[in-house]
């Protein structure tokens, strides 16, 4: 099914991969990473593809198949030939190894910390509406090195070109835009858009988006609508859901599981009222869930194992529907809101969003705990088969991605 990159008259292809997640700590991004990676190996099996990072050494042991473009110090494409296949090979095996060992033992303090933080960021997003960085976001970083010698420049999916990651949006944007200005093909995969209330956001992305040659959004309640406003052509757009689905319906289990599943990402008061309605409402254990620790495969069949799921983290959701698991969504913030509910939307059915500032935040959840444990078996066959339409769609969005640089590469030769 590969080819190489001289297969199809263009040289070596070169593909730069962006993501909202440089330090390689979130599991439902690695999904994506390690999705993106292979299917476009299954195009161009030869292709350097590059991935944007500040972990060099930790995606060599985590993402063997795509190669570090070092945020920092310039962004520069690694060596190529014999000497970049041992570089490429000492990081799987040795380097990238050893800092993934290192990751282990100190990401629980660390994820606490994180926690609490983005807990604070969040609350300020509720009650503010903007993020509390909005005085004064940290200088961007120059457009990496990395974008002149690249015959496709793509944007992964995840929610951050949003008010709540302006600073990683505005340095997404500037790279499409630095492409498009040398004529390089651009596009966005299983994108997440919104919400976007910030003028100056706004204001860049109606300079960049209209501009980029693809872009696959994850939800339709959202995205199209987000994108009309700001110009872009709708034959330009295309719903393909998340790129993690197909990460999570491969690792679904033939039986049903007889777990409930808690990822639970809040503390406090809305902790304790978690606890309670999930020690109330279920009718089998209760298998805690942690989303900071082990690899994306791992998470993916920790969830495999649950008969229902009550998540405050999306991508564990996505990866239980994504195996015929209904879940319950907890939410705090209007981000989560619409992430959560586009999810909703994409699968129709299977899964419930209870907000945390709700009065009868225990009995709700708890009733919504019971009754998708009552309808899981009923859900299973039809959450699969929305999850194989949305892998369908997916496939069709990097077709037409993949299409760019062939048109590209044509153009050039005539």
């Amino acid at each position: 099914m590969g080819t190489s990159g001289a297969g199809d008259g263009a040289g070596e292809i070169r593909v730069l991969v962006d993501n909202g997640e440089y330090a390689l700590r979130n599991r439902g991004d690695l999904a994506l990473m390690a999705m993106t990676v292979e299917r476009l190996r299954e195009r161009w099996s030869r292709a350097r593809i590059g991935m944007l990072t500040d972990e060099p050494h930790l995606l060599r042991a985590v993402l063997p198949q795509a190669e570090p473009i070092p945020a920092g110090g310039g962004g520069h494409w690694g060596r190529s030939g014999f000497i970049g296949q041992l570089d490429q090979l000492a990081g799987a095996r040795v380097t990238g190894p050893a800092v993934r060992r290192w990751r282990h033992v100190t990401d629980a303090p660390l994820g606490t910390l994180r926690e609490v933080r983005a807990r604070v960021r969040t609350e300020v997003l509720a009650r503010t509406g903007s993020a509390p960085e909005v005085a004064g976001m940290p200088p961007l970083p120059p457009v990496p090195a990395a974008v002149a010698e690249s015959s496709l420049v793509i944007a992964q999916g995840g929610q951050y070109l949003a008010d709540a990651d302006r600073y990683q949006a505005h340095r997404t944007l500037n790279l499409l835009e630095h492409a498009q200005r040398l004529g390089i093909p651009t596009a966005m995969l299983g994108q997440g858009l919104g919400p976007m209330r910030d003028p100056e956001l706004l204001r860049r992305a109606a300079e960049v988006l209209p501009g980029v040659d693809f872009i696959g959004v994850r939800d339709r309640l959202f995205g199209p609508p987000l994108l009309a406003e700001l110009g872009v052509p709708a034959e330009r757009v295309l719903v393909t859901g998340d790129d993690a689905v197909e990460f999570g319906y491969r690792l679904r289990r033939p039986e049903i599981g007889g777990e409930l599943g808690l990822c639970a990402t809040v503390s406090g008061a809305a902790r304790t009222a978690l606890d309670a309605a999930v020690r109330v409402s279920t009718l089998g254990p209760v298998r805690p869930i942690d989303n900071r620790a082990g690899t994306a495969e791992s998470l993916a069949r920790c969830v495999a194992r649950c008969r229902v799921l009550v998540t405050g983290a999306f991508h564990p959701a996505v990866f239980a529907l994504s195996q015929g698991i209904p879940a319950v969504a907890v939410t705090a913030s209007r981000h989560y809101d619409d992430k959560f509910s586009g999810l909703a939307d994409m699968f129709g059915t299977g899964l419930r969003v209870v907000h945390l500032d709700a009065e009868d935040l225990e009995s709700g959840l708890a009733n919504a705990v019971r009754e998708l444990w009552e309808a899981a078996p009923e859900l299973r066959d039809t959450l699969q088969q929305r999850a194989v339409e949305q892998i369908d769609d997916a496939r069709t969005g990097l077709e037409r991605v993949c299409q760019l640089v062939r048109v590209r590469s044509a153009s050039r030769s005539n």
